[in-house]
């Protein structure tokens, strides 16, 4: 790497020499994804001869310099390495590249090996495992929810994670946990969904930006199931996740809606913007409940901060009550933590 270090330092001081500003942050650049792709080629040919092939390179300037290599695994089709390096630096992630890479091949061969407990626990029960969080979980499956169906398919999506936790080595990260997450979307979003190229590494392939934004970008259901002692609350509770703009109009008409019952106790209350975690009620997937903060009175500037006081209340899904709501105090210790009721 030194003699190219060398070059590029040739190349910035005729770019100084020249008083191009512009042509040293761009053509004369002393740092570029080629390059940085190249060092990386050279490593892996020199530590990992034959086992592992660069297929990509992002820039990761200006956050931190450098770039990030993306190989794939020679005898696991499911496996990515990723590797950020400076060849400029001569270093990957501030450290010596060699161990550096040695880690990132041994923590793509784990991923690949977690990736496949989860889809053979997933698919043992019928569910297509089609995205996963950018970390590998949460996994992303297919199911069309409906008043009918949802306490059914959630119930079979928590007989899958009994089967992934069961399936999952002792000392992992979801053995050790108190709660997994799925999300669920339905069969017309996944149709659409940025599939990406089959000859991708299937972690790279699943965990990709343009796969889950094409997810994210509807409205979906993340189910949570609590875990003890290594058994699964099969039953789980789901959520609604929306989009930005659905999710802040959702927002404003509840907002709106319990200020409004709210005044005929409390002329001056002012409900609090935040959003609170709203769940399914049980069975029904256009009934949700939550908790909104208010204060009896307008705080500085007519705010509602470190409220002591919350209401419960069901709600429709465009963000109508449903019912009553009911008030509770005494929410928060001191100006500190949340203690709202489980409900």
């Amino acid at each position: 790497m030194a003699g190219s270090r060398r070059r590029r330092w040739r190349a910035a001081v005729t770019c100084l020499l020249a008083g191009s500003l512009v042509a040293l942050a761009g053509a004369c650049g002393v740092v570029t994804t080629k390059e940085d792709r190249r060092a990386a080629e050279e490593l892996a040919d020199k530590h990992f001869p034959g086992q592992i092939k660069a297929i990509g390179a992002r820039t990761l300037f200006p956050g931190t310099g450098g770039s990030e290599v993306t190989f794939a695994v020679a005898d696991d089709r499911d496996a990515v390495v990723r590797l950020r390096i400076s060849a400029d630096k001569g270093t990957c992630d501030s450290r010596e590249c060699a161990g550096v890479l040695t880690e990132a091949v041994a923590r793509g061969r784990a991923d690949a090996a977690a990736y496949r407990t989860l889809r053979d626990a997933f698919d043992a029960c019928g569910y297509e495992v089609i995205a996963l969080g950018p970390t590998g979980t949460p996994p992303y499956v297919v199911a069309e929810l409906t008043n009918a169906t949802v306490e059914r398919v959630l119930a079979d999506i928590g007989g899958c994670v009994q089967r992934w936790v069961a399936a999952s080595p002792a000392d992992s990260p979801l053995a050790q946990a108190k709660a997994s997450y799925v999300n669920i979307v339905s069969p017309a979003v996944a149709a659409e969904r940025d599939r990406g190229k089959d000859s991708w590494p299937t972690v790279m392939r699943l965990t990709r930006g343009n796969l889950l934004g094409s997810l994210t970008k509807h409205t979906y259901h993340s189910a949570s199931y609590d875990i003890a002692a290594g058994r699964v609350d099969t039953a789980g509770r789901a959520r609604v996740v929306r989009p930005f703009k659905q999710s802040q109009e959702f927002g404003r008409t509840l907002q709106k809606a319990v200020a409004d019952e709210l005044r005929a106790t409390y002329p001056n209350v002012v409900v609090s913007t935040y959003q609170w975690v709203w769940r399914l009620e049980p069975g029904r997937i256009d009934r949700q409940t939550g908790y909104l903060l208010f204060c009896p009175e307008p705080g500085q500037r007519g705010g509602c901060v470190n409220s002591d006081d919350a209401v419960l209340v069901t709600a429709d899904e465009r963000g109508n009550p449903v019912g009553k709501i009911r008030i509770v105090h005494d929410v928060r210790e001191g100006t500190g933590a949340l203690r709202l009721p489980p409900y």
